[in-house]
């Protein structure tokens, strides 16, 4: 069976903010995020018997039609698409496309991601897909598609056997079944195997297969990497915490349901991309890096092994979980990047997003994480439905502060979006909140939820957060602490970076287009 892990290119707006991302946005200047569950999808494939193809048309720079020549010379048996929101009815349509591309025996398409997992019959009903495998671990679910296929052979009569499965029967059975969490077809009609499971061990899955993910399409054009070549890892799934309500992920890992690698199975993934790729940086894209006993362990390792002296390892973070002494032994240990989400500077705000988070935690974690010699990073949001103009005002009086203290690095400022699944849709559903269903404009080009702010107002509050970091005193200070050439190459990336932004939230560089 030949099996093609797709992004198919999507042109007309700038560069879609798709795989790995857990919100969308289009991006006048291209950042090219590694999909990991996509990429230990492909791997496990191929390490189980299955002819794989990796068809990044996004990160590629493909046009369509070439994407279209792939997919028409190659003939895979299966496609498989991650989706979100803003680009699920581009998705339909290509889905149909493809199925017209052959006049017999057209392959059968895979869709995944948050937003088919909040909403699959709406995707069955308005697309040729044939499955959709729903939560987060799909890589999983994947192979036991592949197995499941297999032992039938592939084509329609295949997804008509889905119903005949045994009950119970799970993916290690010695007569391979559809798990729970998949949805199809049979006989016209669509059916479902039951509510995704996420079980599986993580530590079974192999290192993701490099060269055959195309590794180096990410390893540049990637704002976050001061030092390049960098590359992604993904020690848990998906944030141990897993409640704020406007994630889209929550929809594919609630919190309760969080796993990670052990300590030593990182490891051992980091020392094997120093090795065999001379990786300068990694990006781990757990939505929370595990901490306590687990972070400390990890951190021992990185010294013990060396690790700290060859490569800088970046991570999400939550404010108000770490002591000092957490975040100097990650400094020692050769972390260099830390991501906060701060969100709001409104306690309200704090409190009905479900952040578990005081907004003096957030001045004190910053100030520990940058005295221990890390390099913070924010995210900031502005939009809620229940703030005030003066309220948003305060986010960016917090951000510039902090930037002018020194406190922080670098920021990244987004639109509030209720995405499908997610406990701020369902808030958003009930009380009347959402201007529209139509889930191309759920893009970040403008507010989707009713507020007392016009889209105008809020695409200024995004700029303005995005110029916080501009006061003299912070350019001085990095200007100061530079020691090598990558660190004035970084500047330099980082300011197109904020440039491009503030395009990206300009009224024409955010017009809707259908």
């Amino acid at each position: 069976m030949k099996v093609m892990i797709a992004y198919p290119p999507l042109e007309g707006k700038g560069c879609p903010m798709l795989g790995q991302n857990r919100q969308f946005q289009w991006f006048r200047n291209p950042t090219y995020i590694y999909p990991m569950v996509p990429a230990s999808a492909a791997t496990l494939s191929k390490e189980n018997g299955y002819e794989v193809i990796w068809a990044d048309g996004i990160a590629e720079r493909w046009s369509y039609e070439q994407f279209l020549n792939l997919v028409y010379r190659e003939r895979p048996d299966l496609i498989v698409m991650e989706t979100k929101t803003p680009v699920v009815k581009r998705h339909w349509r290509i889905i149909d496309e493809l199925k017209g591309l052959f006049s017999s025996d057209p392959p059968q398409i895979v869709l995944v991601g948050d937003h088919v997992t909040a909403l699959p019959e709406e995707s069955m009903r308005n697309s040729q897909v044939d499955f959709i495998l729903t939560g987060g671990d799909y890589d999983f679910l994947l192979l036991d598609l592949c197995r499941y296929l297999s032992s039938r052979g592939t084509g329609e009569n295949a997804a008509n056997s889905a119903a005949q499965r045994p009950e119970n029967c799970g993916p290690r059975a010695s007569q391979p079944a559809l798990p729970p969490g998949i949805w199809y077809r049979h006989n016209g009609e669509i059916k479902d195997t039951g509510p995704f499971r996420l079980d599986h061990d993580l530590d079974f899955l192999p290192f993701i297969d490099r060269d055959l993910t195309k590794w180096q399409l990410y390893a540049y054009k990637n704002g976050n990497f001061k030092r390049t070549p960098g590359t992604y890892t993904m020690a848990g799934r998906d944030c141990w915490w897993g409640r704020c309500s406007f994630c889209s992920w929550t929809t594919l890992y609630p919190g309760q349901y969080h796993r990670a690698r052990s300590p030593q199975k990182l490891l051992d993934e980091i020392g094997f991309l120093i090795e065999n790729y001379g990786v300068k940086e990694i990006m781990d894209d757990s939505g929370t890096f595990p901490v306590g006993e687990w972070l400390r362990e990890l951190c021992q390792g990185m010294i013990e092994r060396g690790y700290n002296k060859k490569v800088t390892v970046d991570c999400n973070m939550r404010f108000g979980i770490l002591t000092q002494e957490d975040y100097d032994l990650m400094a020692q240990a050769g972390f260099r990047f830390i991501l906060f989400g701060l969100e709001s500077a409104n306690q309200e705000t704090l409190d009905r997003i479900n952040k578990s988070l005081r907004v003096e935690q957030i001045i004190e974690g910053a100030k520990m994480a940058k005295r221990a010699g890390l390099e913070p990073h924010i995210t900031a949001m502005v939009g809620y439905p229940w703030e005030s103009k003066a309220q948003a005002q305060r986010t960016i009086e917090l951000a510039k502060d902090l930037f002018g203290k020194g406190y922080v690095d670098s920021l990244q400022a987004t639109i509030v979006i209720p995405y499908p699944g997610t406990p701020l849709y369902y808030e958003c559903d009930r009380n009347g909140w959402l201007k529209t269903r139509d889930w191309d404009r759920y893009d970040m080009g403008e507010g989707v939820m009713k507020s007392s702010l016009t889209d105008d107002e809020i695409k200024k509050l995004t700029q303005e957060l995005y110029k916080a970091f501009a006061s003299p005193q912070f350019i001085l200070r990095k200007l100061v602490s530079m020691r090598r050439l990558e660190d004035l190459a970084f500047l330099w990336r980082a300011g197109t970076k904020v440039i491009g932004h503030l395009g990206d939230f300009g009224r024409k560089g955010t017009e809707h287009v259908s």
